[in-house]
């Protein structure tokens, strides 16, 4: 790049750059030159021009939509509006009657039958997950699949039962309707008994109440656009939220492979307590639930072990789920397990599906808090897998309507006593590895549970609850396996293992409810800390070019001379407003606080002396004589310090916004440095920005556009051509 050839004139030259490289073909020795690569140049040159100037030039546009007219707007309607709405809403209608048959009915229907096979043992499971009848976990997997393939937007994920969902609802349904309600004395063994049948009817009417509930919330914010909300649930944050979730998952099923009747604990802590709880207990286990569970388990993971080493051979994976509870079943039939020794089994499913029920109202005043909780959690791990799968295929997932489809899901779901649902990552993996490529795969999986509720459910009340406690434990293996993100975050990113781990810790002790809140503010306090901690850096310009880098990241940079180039890494607003101000006194060596007071004080003693003058004049009748002799009189030197600098920029560009301290803080850096002959200007402002500086008044008579630079080399150059003030005359300044 030349040099600035005249005041007020802007003249950048690059030349083309050759890089001349060539390769050799060990074969016949035959050498063949590389065409020649070019960088391309470009020449720019133009006057130095500031952000008034540019307005002018590129006559900005003043006009603004008003909010009324927005209003208006939004609310037209027309024939294409209105269809156009009516296909958002209801996504199936848009791309339903253009379903390939040839391309995608096999892959769906492959798809649809295992991932139903899988929904049969996983609805049972994760309905004592969630303290309900196991049937619910089948109602469970079929209204909200049907309700959400026809309003979703994602062609790949598998909704229905999840296992932290389940663990959140089996914390309500356990603290609103406990044992101790529904004890009743036995005559027969003069003991007191818990009544299973009411028990299990509250509990299913306080699920059904908070899945409603949940539901709503959810529709409520796809309606006002709020799918935004997802962005605060970080990728750290989630993983680290379901493996703490997995944890309480798994201590709430060990009383099924123990076959023990820990107390239930709730609120913070209760984690823990039920593992003291269940440790105390453990003398008591059941030893014939204790074996039922070790060769499930084990069977169960070296079958999924198999399916891992075949995967690329088998079209479709072993349902190991469907096998192990067709085997669990026959085998406790056969040998009559819950008699002979006291193996707990699912007990009675009735055929058919049950009728729509409205929730209990008056229970919504009690799960309000965990039904919000659920809505954000089962909205954020379903839009996380979707966005995932669309990113691979190359479609788009809208995020407000997968708020409302999985609000209509839930809803509808609990007006039919079903449990919160949202999406499984091992179903969906599954649906997408079969060939799934529609939702008509989830809805021949919903197709496959009303077969099995209708006619084959009753076969399976033999089962023992241990091997679906069995199925939960294996089918978390996944989960167990995010606790290596830590040594990879830690290598990464400290502070997101940081939001990782404190995610986990706080979801162990605090619960799921309450555990996500705490994490959420965790991870905002970090964003915080960021921007209250930035990187504040002295900006050099590359040799021969208009860039400029930080001076302590590079060697060959060149210190513009007389002037500071000052810039922080983050926004600059209220809470960092004040280290602001440090640093930039810091990085120009400019104790400005100091300097101002001294002056004052210099001022105020000038003042009182020559009051004391005019009142001596006064008094002796006679002209009024300046005494300068005890007056410290500072004059500033000809030749300014070299190192301290005549004009300060301050390089804006990585701020997003201001807030009323932030032009607060401009506007006094502008006049404190001001009163030293010390010129201030911005670089880099945004658009957003510079509507801040003029929203808060930041301009009038004396500040205008003009210093304010769209690039720091615009800034630059103006300082540079700057008129220097006379320094020759004596006048009373306060020396630097």
């Amino acid at each position: 790049m030349t040099a600035v050839e005249r005041p007020g004139s802007l003249n950048v030259k690059c030349t083309d750059v050759r890089d001349r490289s060539s390769f050799n073909v060990n074969v016949g020795f035959r050498v063949e030159a590389m065409e020649e690569r070019r960088r391309p140049g470009y020449s720019v040159h133009r006057e130095i021009l500031d952000e008034g100037a540019v307005d002018e030039i590129a006559k900005k546009s003043d006009s603004k939509t008003s909010l009324s007219e927005k209003f208006k707007k939004s609310m037209r309607c027309s024939g294409p509006r209105l269809k156009s709405c009516l296909l958002r809403s209801v996504p199936v209608l848009s791309w339903l009657p253009r379903y390939s048959l040839r391309d995608n009915a096999l892959g769906d229907l492959i798809s649809g039958i295992s991932v139903g096979i899988m929904q049969l043992p996983q609805g049972m499971a994760y309905a004592l997950l969630a303290s309900v009848p196991a049937v619910f976990g089948l109602y469970s997997s079929f209204y909200p699949v049907l309700v959400y393939f026809i309003f979703g937007t994602s062609k790949h994920i598998s909704t229905g039962t999840f296992a932290v969902l389940s663990v959140m609802v089996g914390g309500v349904t356990e603290r609103l309707a406990p044992d101790s309600n529904f004890m009743t004395w036995d005559n027969v063994t003069n003991a007191s008994i818990v009544n299973i049948v009411s028990r299990d009817a509250e509990r299913v009417k306080v699920a059904a109440a908070v899945t409603f509930l949940s539901g709503l919330f959810q529709i409520l914010l796809g309606l006002v656009k709020f799918g935004f909300v997802v962005t605060y649930l970080s990728e750290p944050l989630v993983r680290g939220y379901t493996t703490g979730a997995a944890i309480h998952v798994i201590v709430s099923q060990l009383k099924y492979t123990f076959g023990i009747s820990p107390v239930r604990h709730s609120g913070p802590l209760s984690l823990i307590y039920t593992v003291l709880e269940i440790c105390y207990l453990l003398p008591k286990t059941n030893i014939g639930t204790l074996v039922v569970s070790i060769v499930a388990i084990i069977g169960l993971i070296l079958v999924k072990e198999l399916n891992s080493y075949l995967s690329k051979r088998l079209p479709v994976p072993i349902p190991v789920e469907l096998f192990g509870i067709v085997i669990a079943t026959v085998i406790s039939w056969q040998v009559n397990l819950a008699d002979k020794y006291g193996v707990d089994v699912v007990g009675l499913i009735p055929s058919g599906l049950q009728p729509p029920v409205l929730p209990a109202a008056s229970l919504f005043g009690q799960v309000i808090g965990d039904a919000f909780a659920l809505a954000v959690v089962g909205y954020g791990i379903a839009i996380s897998l979707g966005r995932t799968f669309a990113l691979k295929y190359g479609y788009k997932v809208d995020s407000n309507q997968e708020l409302i489809a999985l609000g209509l899901s839930n809803s509808i779901g609990g007006v039919f006593q079903c449990f919160a649902i949202s999406c499984s990552m091992s179903r969906s993996m599954v649906q997408e590895s079969t060939g799934g490529k529609t939702q008509v795969a989830g809805a021949l999986s919903a197709i496959i549970i009303l077969f099995i509720t209708l006619w084959i459910g009753t076969l399976f009340e033999d089962l023992p609850k241990a091997v679906l406690a069995a199925i939960i434990f294996v089918n978390l293996q996944g989960m167990m396996k995010q606790f290596m993100d830590i040594p990879l975050l830690w290598r990464s990113n400290k502070v997101d293992m940081l939001i990782w781990v404190a995610t986990f810790i706080l979801t162990l002790l605090l619960n799921p409810d309450l555990g996500l809140a705490a994490a959420i503010g965790f991870s905002m306090l970090t964003v915080i800390f960021r921007t209250q901690l930035p990187k504040y850096s002295k900006l050099g310009q590359v040799p021969d070019t208009d860039i400029y880098r930080p001076l302590e990241d590079y060697d060959e940079l060149k210190q513009v001379s007389g002037i500071l180039i000052f810039r922080s890494s983050a926004t600059l607003y209220f809470a960092n407003a004040e280290m602001y101000q440090d640093a930039l006194a810091e990085k120009s060596g400019i104790d400005i606080t100091k300097l101002l007071s001294t002056k004052k004080k210099l001022e105020a003693k000038r003042k009182r002396h020559e009051k004391k003058n005019a009142k001596k004049a006064a008094k002796e009748g006679g002209p009024e004589r300046e005494e300068q002799n005890d007056i410290a009189i500072i004059e500033m030197d000809a030749e300014p310090d070299p190192s301290l600098p005549r004009a300060i920029i301050l390089d804006l560009s990585p701020v997003n916004f201001l807030d009323t301290v932030g032009v607060k803080t401009l506007r006094s850096i502008r006049r404190d440095y001001g009163e030293f002959c010390i010129e201030v200007v911005l670089a880099g402002c945004s658009s957003g920005v510079m509507d801040n500086l003029q929203t808060a008044g930041f301009f009038n008579d004396k500040v205008t556009k003009s210093c304010l630079f769209s690039t720091i080399h615009d800034a630059v150059l103006h300082c540079q051509s700057a008129k220097k003030h006379s320094q020759d005359k004596d006048h009373n300044v306060t020396h630097f």
